[in-house]
């Protein structure tokens, strides 16, 4: 999160209530600006939370933000989340992580059925070859960025490679390496370094049945809908509802730490669409507001128009955000009373540590991936039952594509990073790359 100077509350707590339509018109507001990933939508809410108005306390919001990087699911949108809960009880949470997500939605949706009507278009497949090669970029500086935060010391290098290994070479579940490093964390880092903790004192716990309600409530409403689909809805519907409702449970370490898996399995295992599109997806992901786990709208939005058209467009991307972000209402409310004793936990500090390491190494994966399948038109698995390197087929090598990725860097320094210039910028180099080779 970008520095700022003290706030001369810094130490207090906020004592300011606001209304629910002063919430909304704020909230609103962050929604519709929140580009450029969770650092800058962090910082968006830092200023207009703690600086611009005395909502929330500088420790108040160090300690949310500590909270929600715990949590799996998108950190800036459960920030947002916390932050209206704690302003306005149940009502200002709502609004919060709402208003944080519906404004990419809506972008989101309209991307998809433009992508739909005219995306087979040469030209537009010639400019979305340089999306392609800016999203590889994109992802290489998410790991730069992580690798400076995460990896502190040789036990957290050892287990980013041990996650890039997992992935990368044996193909192991990435919920299964998530645990694993996790499982790590707790016993073998426990008390080895001190943890960042917030600076308030540990708050004494509440009675757990105020935690259970939420519980059952949110799971309920999280569950229920799903559980009906596979009962009597559509096979497709049921199948992306449940999909994303586990990828909901394992999204530790922000969108990229799961993108190779959900990638590969619904391109491999469902076969709802290519790995072209995916890629696509993602880049158009990252010009829309909110959290970059909007992805996940996309990928089912495309799966449905793809299989029945423009209803099932419309009811897969509605499923998809219902079983990506109802969860994160879920873990706020039930958790949010508790909060200062779950940000002290030793722990629980030690286990984000090690999966924060590992994501570096599940991110580098993430790398690699793409890069393979913009460059090279075929790639095969390999044949060993122990091992899933893929083995790109030199002879299946796009010249144009990997002109792009070369150039994609330059681009990224000259722009200085605003993707709002690089994604424009590499698509009109996509289309005159293309027609010169």
């Amino acid at each position: 999160m970008t520095q700022h100077s003290p706030s001369p509350r810094s130490n207090a707590e906020a004592t300011t209530h606001p209304s629910l339509r002063e919430l909304f018109q704020v909230f609103g507001r962050i929604g519709v600006l929140s580009f450029g990933g969770p650092a800058a939508q962090i910082a968006l809410m830092h200023k207009e939370l703690v600086e611009d108005r005395p909502w929330l306390s500088e420790d108040q919001f160090l300690r949310a933000l500590s909270f929600c990087m715990m949590l799996p699911g998108p950190e800036a949108m459960q920030l947002a989340t916390y932050a209206g809960w704690r302003l306005r009880g149940v009502p200002g949470g709502l609004i919060g992580g709402l208003l944080f997500v519906l404004p990419g939605a809506a972008v989101i949706a309209a991307l998809v059925f433009l992508y739909v009507s005219y995306g087979a278009q040469p030209v537009v497949q010639e400019g979305f070859l340089g999306i392609k090669a800016a999203v590889v970029v994109i992802v290489f500086q998410a790991l730069i960025r992580l690798r400076k935060k995460a990896l502190q010391g040789p036990f957290d290098l050892a287990l980013a490679g041990l996650g890039f290994a997992a992935l990368f070479v044996f193909g192991l579940p990435f919920p299964l390496v998530v645990l694993s490093a996790g499982l790590i964390g707790a016993f073998a880092l426990h008390g080895s370094a001190p943890v960042e903790q917030a600076t308030a004192k540990t708050a004494p716990m509440k009675d757990p049945a105020i935690t259970l309600l939420p519980i059952a409530l949110w799971g309920a409403l999280w569950l229920m809908p799903l559980a009906a689909l596979s009962i009597a809805g559509p096979q497709i519907l049921a199948d992306i509802g449940w999909f994303f409702a586990k990828l909901a449970v394992v999204t530790f370490g922000g969108a990229y730490a799961v993108l190779a898996y959900m990638s590969q399995t619904v391109v491999d295992d469902f076969g709802w669409i290519d790995t072209g599109q995916m890629i696509d997806a993602l880049g158009l992901a990252e010009t829309t507001p909110g959290p970059l786990i909007l992805v996940t709208q996309f990928v089912a939005m495309l799966a449905g128009a793809l299989a029945a058209g423009v209803w099932m467009a419309l009811a897969a991307g509605l499923v998809a955000l219902w079983a990506t972000f109802v969860p994160c209402f879920l873990w706020i409310f039930a958790a949010a009373p508790h909060v200062e004793r779950i940000t002290n936990h030793p722990r629980l500090g030690a286990a984000l540590r090690a999966i924060t390491a590992a994501v570096v190494g599940v991110i580098l994966n993430l790398s690699a991936w793409f890069l393979m399948h913009v460059i090279f038109r075929e790639i095969t698995a390999s044949e060993s039952a122990w091992l899933a390197l893929p083995h790109p087929q030199i002879a299946s090598l796009d010249v144009a594509a990997l002109m792009l990725v070369l150039i994609a860097p330059a681009v990224w320094v000259i722009c200085r990073g605003r993707l709002s210039l690089i994604l424009p910028v590499m698509a009109t180099l996509g289309v005159a790359v293309s027609h010169i080779v």
